[in-house]
Protein backbone atom coordinates (compact mmCIF):
# COMPACT_ATOMS: atom_id res chain seq x y z
CA UNK A 1 0.00 0.00 0.00
CA UNK A 2 1.41 3.27 -0.71
CA UNK A 3 1.81 6.66 0.64
CA UNK A 4 -1.51 8.03 -1.04
CA UNK A 5 -3.60 4.86 -0.26
CA UNK A 6 -3.11 5.20 3.22
CA UNK A 7 -4.79 8.69 3.27
CA UNK A 8 -7.39 8.37 0.74
CA UNK A 9 -10.13 5.88 1.56
CA UNK A 10 -13.85 5.58 0.06
CA UNK A 11 -16.54 5.51 2.02
CA UNK A 12 -20.25 5.08 1.40
CA UNK A 13 -21.22 8.74 0.87
CA UNK A 14 -17.85 9.46 -0.83
CA UNK A 15 -16.20 6.59 -2.78
CA UNK A 16 -12.80 6.04 -4.00
CA UNK A 17 -12.38 6.90 -8.06
CA UNK A 18 -9.32 4.76 -8.75
CA UNK A 19 -6.99 4.85 -11.41
CA UNK A 20 -4.88 2.52 -13.28
CA UNK A 21 -2.88 3.76 -16.46
CA UNK A 22 -0.91 1.19 -18.42
CA UNK A 23 0.96 1.83 -21.97
CA UNK A 24 -1.97 0.67 -23.75
CA UNK A 25 -5.05 1.32 -21.73
CA UNK A 26 -6.81 3.36 -18.84
CA UNK A 27 -9.33 1.66 -16.02
CA UNK A 28 -10.95 4.10 -13.76
CA UNK A 29 -13.41 2.02 -10.61
CA UNK A 30 -14.89 3.29 -7.84
CA UNK A 31 -14.76 1.59 -4.95
CA UNK A 32 -16.53 1.54 -1.33
CA UNK A 33 -13.31 0.96 0.41
CA UNK A 34 -15.09 0.40 3.99
CA UNK A 35 -17.27 -2.77 2.36
CA UNK A 36 -15.05 -3.47 -0.27
CA UNK A 37 -17.21 -3.55 -3.34
CA UNK A 38 -16.75 -1.84 -6.31
CA UNK A 39 -19.85 0.40 -7.63
CA UNK A 40 -18.35 1.10 -10.93
CA UNK A 41 -16.19 0.70 -13.43
CA UNK A 42 -14.61 1.65 -17.06
CA UNK A 43 -12.34 0.95 -19.30
CA UNK A 44 -10.70 1.71 -22.68
CA UNK A 45 -10.37 -1.86 -23.80
CA UNK A 46 -13.71 -1.80 -24.62
CA UNK A 47 -13.38 1.64 -26.94
CA UNK A 48 -11.42 1.64 -30.07
CA UNK A 49 -8.98 4.43 -28.94
CA UNK A 50 -6.55 3.09 -27.27
CA UNK A 51 -4.74 4.33 -24.59
CA UNK A 52 -4.58 8.09 -25.71
CA UNK A 53 -6.07 11.29 -24.23
CA UNK A 54 -9.18 10.71 -26.32
CA UNK A 55 -9.87 7.46 -25.12
CA UNK A 56 -9.45 8.77 -21.27
CA UNK A 57 -11.84 11.82 -22.11
CA UNK A 58 -14.20 8.48 -23.18
CA UNK A 59 -13.31 6.81 -20.09
CA UNK A 60 -14.34 9.82 -17.96
CA UNK A 61 -17.54 10.67 -19.44
CA UNK A 62 -18.70 6.96 -18.95
CA UNK A 63 -17.40 6.04 -15.30
CA UNK A 64 -19.75 9.80 -14.56
CA UNK A 65 -22.84 8.09 -16.37
CA UNK A 66 -22.58 4.90 -14.65
CA UNK A 67 -22.05 7.14 -11.42
CA UNK A 68 -25.29 8.97 -11.79
CA UNK A 69 -26.88 5.95 -12.56
CA UNK A 70 -25.82 4.28 -9.16
CA UNK A 71 -26.85 7.99 -7.15
CA UNK A 72 -23.12 8.63 -6.63
CA UNK A 73 -22.31 12.64 -7.26
CA UNK A 74 -19.29 13.06 -4.87
CA UNK A 75 -15.80 10.94 -4.95
CA UNK A 76 -12.48 11.04 -3.72
CA UNK A 77 -9.78 11.03 -6.53
CA UNK A 78 -6.98 8.21 -6.02
CA UNK A 79 -4.03 8.70 -8.83
CA UNK A 80 -2.33 5.89 -7.55
CA UNK A 81 1.05 6.29 -8.49
CA UNK A 82 0.54 8.00 -11.84
CA UNK A 83 1.13 12.48 -12.36
CA UNK A 84 -2.09 14.28 -12.29
CA UNK A 85 -0.98 14.82 -16.25
CA UNK A 86 -1.60 13.83 -19.48
CA UNK A 87 -4.42 10.68 -19.62
CA UNK A 88 -5.63 11.11 -15.89
CA UNK A 89 -5.67 15.31 -15.88
CA UNK A 90 -7.81 14.06 -19.53
CA UNK A 91 -10.00 11.79 -17.55
CA UNK A 92 -10.69 14.14 -14.37
CA UNK A 93 -11.59 16.48 -16.50
CA UNK A 94 -13.78 14.86 -18.44
CA UNK A 95 -15.55 13.09 -15.10
CA UNK A 96 -16.13 16.66 -13.92
CA UNK A 97 -17.69 17.95 -16.60
CA UNK A 98 -20.04 14.62 -16.57
CA UNK A 99 -21.19 15.60 -12.94
CA UNK A 100 -18.91 14.13 -10.35
CA UNK A 101 -17.64 16.20 -7.76
CA UNK A 102 -14.10 16.08 -6.47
Amino acid sequence: MGKSRKRIIGTKDRPRLSVCRSLKNIHVQIINDLEGKTLAAASSLKIKKGGNIAAAKAVGEEIAKKAKSAGITQVVFDRGTSQYHGRVKALAEAAREGGLLF
